[in-house]
Order: C-alpha cells, then sequence, then structure tokens
C-alpha cells in the first residue's frame, strides 16, 4: 500500500511540475498547446494507444478548470461578503471560464497522463 502511493505521489509530483510523469525528464511540450510524441528522456509514448484518449484529457481539463473557478468565486464570496462586487463578478467570471481551461492546458495534460500511468502501468 505504501508502495502504491509512493509512486501516485512521485508521478503525481512530477506531473504538476509539467514534466513526464514517468521519469522526470522535462521538456515534453513543442508548444504550449503541443506535447510531443514520446518523452526526450525514457521514451514513453504520450499517446497512450487508445482511443478517446484525447477526450479523457480534455474532460480532465474542463473539470480542473471549474473546479479552480469554483473554489475562486467561493473565496471571493466568502471574503467580501454581504456586499459581493457582482458587476465585477459578472464579468470576470465568464472571462475567467474561458481563460482558465487554455491556461492549465499544459498541467492536465501531463496530470491526466500521471492518472493514466497509475491507473495502467503497463500499457
Amino acid at each position: 500500500m505504501l508502495e502504491h502511493l509512493s509512486r501516485a505521489a512521485r508521478l503525481f509530483g512530477r506531473a504538476c511540475r509539467v514534466r513526464c510523469p514517468n521519469c522526470g525528464g522535462g521538456a515534453i511540450f513543442d508548444s504550449w498547446f503541443r506535447m510531443k510524441t514520446a518523452c526526450p528522456t525514457c521514451g514513453l509514448a504520450f499517446d497512450r494507444g487508445e482511443e478517446g484518449y484525447q477526450v479523457g484529457s480534455y474532460m480532465f481539463n474542463i473539470i480542473l478548470a471549474e473546479l479552480v473557478f469554483a473554489v475562486v468565486l467561493i473565496v471571493i464570496l466568502a471574503r467580501s461578503w454581504p456586499s459581493p462586487p457582482w458587476d465585477v463578478l459578472e464579468y470576470a467570471a465568464p472571462a475567467l471560464m474561458v481563460v482558465l481551461p487554455f491556461a492549465l492546458f499544459p498541467l492536465t495534460k501531463t496530470l491526466y497522463l500521471a492518472l493514466d500511468l497509475l491507473l495502467r502501468p503497463g500499457s
């Protein structure tokens, strides 16, 4: 059990630094929105060979963006209650929901890859 937790912490720790979750190697993105086909250090194929893998990665991105948005909204409401800045929130909230998925893209790609490696290590 402790070995599994240690492996999960290692995979997600590397992914949070936007590195290859498998080996910790860097430079896995060609650009902000384009991941290399394989890790330049360990050779791990980032396309995990399953149809629909990208859809799971995009869904992970949307879920994380919504969670970040919810936390930011709750903190703003809690700190400014009883008179929250509704005018600011009316414009900032939609802008944040558009920007967050793009801003979080590399992080969510590596986090989803870490999750996949944790669940399917031999694939």
